[in-house]
């Protein structure tokens, strides 16, 4: 064999294996489901956690629009990005500042929360924080004010 046809069948076998690896050759409802993007929250223990869950920020607004008693929307941004612009009615609570997680847990654990950062990294650091200070009813809007933004909502500047 030459180094042609060595080379060829080495490309044709690579092929074949990849092609064979990549798929099943049967699809279930949940093959065909689509491949979610992850985000540092959106990991199985924290999905599947009762009270912690990631949402969407049409989930979000739905939830601030009819809020159940005592929510506290918590945006964990730092002043600087508070000011230009947040969820109406938010908290804010800075990631950064060295005391952060003291005041954290200091926060009631049994009234619900919408959770939020820029992008959905620092509240899914918070929301497995809250997980695991036992935080009872925690929605994370995935994707943070980013996404929310993206989606049309309104913010304020208050």
């Amino acid at each position: 064999m030459n180094a042609f046809t060595a080379r060829f069948v080495i490309s044709l076998m690579s092929a074949m294996l990849i092609a064979t690896a990549c798929g099943s050759g049967t699809t279930t409802p949940e093959a065909a489901a689509p491949v979610e993007t992850t985000t540092p929250a959106d990991t199985p223990a924290l999905r599947d956690s009762p009270g912690v869950r990631l949402i969407s920020a049409t989930d979000g607004a739905a939830i601030a629009e009819s809020p159940p008693e005592d929510l506290v929307i918590l945006d964990v941004r730092t002043l600087e990005e508070f000011t230009e612009g947040h969820i109406e009615g938010a908290t804010m609570l800075d990631f950064y500042e060295s005391d952060f997680g003291e005041r954290l847990a200091q926060l009631d654990k049994d009234v619900p929360y919408l959770l939020y950062c820029r992008s959905g990294n620092r509240s899914g650091q918070t929301a497995a924080m809250m997980q695991q200070l036992g935080f009872s009813d925690v929605a994370d809007v995935d994707g943070g004010i980013v996404s929310w933004l993206s989606t049309g909502l309104p913010t304020v500047t208050e």
